[in-house]
């Protein structure tokens, strides 16, 4: 599970955009941390083979959205923002729980532990070494606002990609 979240470059985008926006925020860990457990209930959803419609759009949305709320560089009530994490990473580890589909409980504990970890250590690193380098002080700091743009970049692509699969998919 360690090596999941970073081999799929949407899912990493969206994890270093929810570090990014978790930088403008007193509490840097509490985002990444809803992210994570939505993640884990994602897997879960998975395993227990609940389908999540539209998975794929989602999840590519979710990217571009973080990427735009880091770019506007303005504070979301946190409450909110854990709470949009957290629907994001249900969605994600859905997307992740098919690398564990049949595998035994001790394999899939291990592998929710490993990409659980990683995602925080990219995320809360991401936050706390965004504040740190970039001294935010205020929400008019202009490198993890353009750093939000590339993330959104990113999943603008992806999106794109996806809703194209599905047009030419049902041609």
């Amino acid at each position: 599970g360690v090596g999941h979240p970073v081999i799929g470059f949407d899912h990493l985008a969206f994890i270093i955009g929810v570090g990014l926006i978790a930088a403008f925020h007193r509490n840097r860990l509490a985002m990444p941390a809803a992210f994570v457990a939505g993640t884990v209930g994602g897997t879960m959803l998975t395993l227990a083979a609940v389908s999540l419609p539209l998975a794929e759009i989602v999840i590519t949305g979710s990217v571009v959205a973080a990427g735009v709320v880091a770019m506007r560089g303005k504070i979301m009530d946190l409450r909110v923002a854990a709470i949009l994490a957290a629907a994001a990473g249900l969605f994600h580890g859905w997307a992740y729980g098919a690398a564990v589909i049949g595998a035994e409980t001790t394999p899939v504990i291990a592998y929710l532990v490993g990409f659980g970890m990683i995602q925080i250590l990219i995320a809360g690193g991401v936050a706390l070494a965004t504040a740190r380098v970039w001294k935010i002080i205020d929400v008019a700091a202009l490198q993890p606002r353009l750093a939000g743009a590339v993330v959104a970049g990113v999943g603008l692509a992806f999106l794109v990609e996806n809703v194209e699969g599905l047009i030419f998919s049902a041609l």
